[in-house]
């Protein structure tokens, strides 16, 4: 089984990535970010689609609340109507996890090659046609080094990751339904999320290879990006 994941998914990665590498001129950090594009472009489809369903999904947040609060005694009755408002509305509560639960497999290979793949003991897993450079120079514009740490890495992929989530939640007011108390606990849990996710990427950081964060802040960005094209697509339809 390891065999095959790193088959399939490790090895055309850190494959991608040292073929990169060699096209740049041998800078690991320039190499990451042209990657983590490539990667972004590929998977921007299943981006949008998350991206759109949990729009989609905060804007019914109001109806959600009137028909819980009106058929909170009525436990079939309630997953009928919430049914039949997914339904009309064309939204699936589910359709913003598959993208990520199908992104999952190529974020943990990303992982494991920029845990391991950033030294050259990695070499022996390069294709026949890749050229091995040899040795990996494993920094960023030739100074800043990408195998280990990075605490600025760690702290700037934070505040890129509070500007996200700060960006995806929609803050509107409380829901004055009675019966709505579900709703308002969301809505906490969504203010408490907007500070302790950025926190857990400051976190976590602190322990990842500067590579990985290098990644998740050029993908944080990208996101942003997306976002912001996204919603205000949404938002201005005629544009």
């Amino acid at each position: 089984m390891v065999w095959l994941w790193q088959t399939i998914f490790y090895q055309p990665l850190l494959n991608l990535l040292v073929f990169i590498y060699n096209l740049v001129g041998g800078d690991m950090g320039i190499a990451i970010i042209v990657l983590t594009v490539l990667i972004k472009l590929i998977l921007w489809p299943l981006s949008q689609q998350t991206l759109k369903s949990q729009k989609a999904m905060q804007r019914l947040q109001p109806q959600v609340a009137e028909i819980k609060a009106k058929y909170k005694d009525q436990k079939d009755k309630l997953a009928q109507e919430l049914m039949q408002l997914y339904q009309r509305e064309r939204v699936s509560p589910l359709s913003s996890c598959l993208p990520l639960i199908i992104q999952l497999p190529f974020l943990i290979a990303l992982f494991q090659v920029f845990r391991s793949g950033l030294n050259s003991g990695s070499l022996e897993w390069l294709y026949p046609f890749i050229t091995n450079p040899g040795h990996l120079n494993d920094t960023l514009f030739g100074f800043w080094h990408l195998a280990g740490r990075s605490i600025p890495l760690a702290v700037i992929t934070g505040a890129a990751q509070f500007w996200q989530t700060k960006m995806l939640i929609t803050t509107k007011p409380p829901v004055a339904v009675p019966g709505s108390q579900d709703e308002n606990m969301a809505a906490m849990m969504n203010k408490q999320m907007k500070y302790m996710l950025p926190a857990m990427t400051v976190v976590f950081g602190f322990t990842l290879p500067g590579g990985l964060m290098l990644y998740w802040l050029v993908n944080t960005l990208l996101t942003i990006g997306q976002q912001y094209l996204t919603f205000k697509k949404h938002d201005n339809p005629s544009s």
